[in-house]
């Protein structure tokens, strides 16, 4: 395993947890700077997840990609 694809993978997880948080915080907000606060966060979690989901292709194409050698 590659320790660069370790952390692209943690980082793909770390965008799915932002999007939940985000989504959490919309569901419970009560004033418009919330609001602003989760449109930033989700917004950072696309740009962060379109640049990982890129790497991670590109790691792919180098054949570097083994997602069965992850450690649980």
């Amino acid at each position: 395993m590659r320790r660069c694809d370790h952390s692209i993978k943690k980082t793909l997880e770390l965008v799915d947890r932002m999007f939940q948080v985000a989504d959490e915080g919309d569901r419970h907000r009560e004033d418009n700077g919330c609001g602003v606060l989760y449109g930033v966060v989700r917004d950072a979690a696309f740009k962060i997840k379109k640049l990982a989901e890129a790497e991670k292709e590109a790691h792919i194409r180098k054949g570097w990609w083994k997602e069965d050698n992850f450690p649980t």
